[in-house]
């Protein structure tokens, strides 16, 4: 398949199921909205080494949040309910609580419960109050600043995470360019993250490590310097490749988000230096999600 001069190679990106939440937060500007945001989302791209991926989903209208301030929504995934259930609060309470002017709210009803004023109201110190609203039990923490308002809990969702595009072009800056292009695109995508820096990594893996206890390393076959002494996957003209990976709330939001992404990168085409699209994957021995590249793209 060769759409505007790229190929889509006959490949398929392997996912795996995870569970996720999704947070609303709000402050008296946007501005401080996106701040908490990024701050609880922040060193969350891989659970390898992090422990959970996060990342913004999107920005809100205060018509859109539930107290009518601008907001930000948030989505975050670990392997487990127990993990999520660790993480959730941890982060709120360090990152949200302490920002200027915040809030955090539920985004999603149903599934298991996660702690949200349930853990935090304890640093209130027996000074916090609990009312019902329109059904929701709400926290006021009292804090130096005012108080700071959040739901009792929010719901969980059995998401997927993994997904990935790999983009392979005659020169780092365009391959830069083009994964660019299709975060712009990705990111616009309700229901999905892209969760490391900027939605692009660099140092794709593989499962893995000739060293004891490495779970994951640098996916050779992937890296043009080692074209020469490894069994490469890369054309001759290829000099880098760049990866997004895609994490979403089911298998419809992660098969939207890519295909928007190869959109993008299409419409740039081989003009602009993007020789091919390819994914990474296990050979179907990881994850029961497999989302082909050519299937989306057909």
């Amino acid at each position: 398949m060769i759409l505007n001069g790229v190929e889509i190679r006959d490949s398929f990106a392997e996912a795996f199921p995870m569970v996720g939440a999704r947070l609303i937060i709000t402050a008296d500007t946007a501005k401080w909205a996106m701040i908490a945001a990024k701050t609880m989302t922040g060193f969350a791209t891989s659970v390898i080494g992090c422990g959970c991926e996060a990342g913004v989903e999107k920005e809100l209208a205060p018509e859109d949040t539930p107290d009518g301030r601008p907001g930000v929504a948030v989505l975050i995934f670990a392997m487990d309910i127990k993990s999520l259930k660790a993480v959730v609060p941890n982060r709120i309470g360090q990152c949200v609580l302490t920002s200027p002017t915040s809030a955090c709210y539920s985004g999603l009803e149903g599934g298991d419960a996660i702690s949200i004023g349930k853990a935090l109201r304890y640093f209130g110190d027996g000074w916090q109050i609990s009312k019902n609203v329109d059904g929701r039990r709400i926290w006021r923490i009292p804090v130096m600043e005012g108080e700071f308002v959040c739901d009792h809990e929010t719901g969980s969702v059995s998401g997927v995470g993994g997904g990935n595009i790999l983009i392979l072009a005659t020169s780092r800056g365009e391959a830069l360019a083009a994964a660019e292009a299709a975060v712009e695109s990705m990111t616009k995508v309700e229901g999905c993250i892209l969760p490391f820096p900027g939605g692009i990594v660099r140092s794709g893996s593989k499962v893995g490590s000739k060293y004891k206890g490495m779970f994951a390393s640098s996916n050779n076959a992937y890296c043009p310097t080692l074209r020469a002494q490894t069994e490469s996957q890369l054309p001759a003209e290829v000099a880098s490749v760049m990866e997004i990976v895609i994490d979403g709330v089911s298998e419809a939001a992660v098969t939207a988000c890519t295909k928007a992404g190869i959109e993008a990168i299409v419409a740039l085409g081989r003009a602009k230096g993007v020789v091919a699209i390819d994914a990474g994957n296990y050979g179907g021995n990881l994850g029961p999600f497999h989302f082909k590249l050519r299937e989306i793209m057909a």
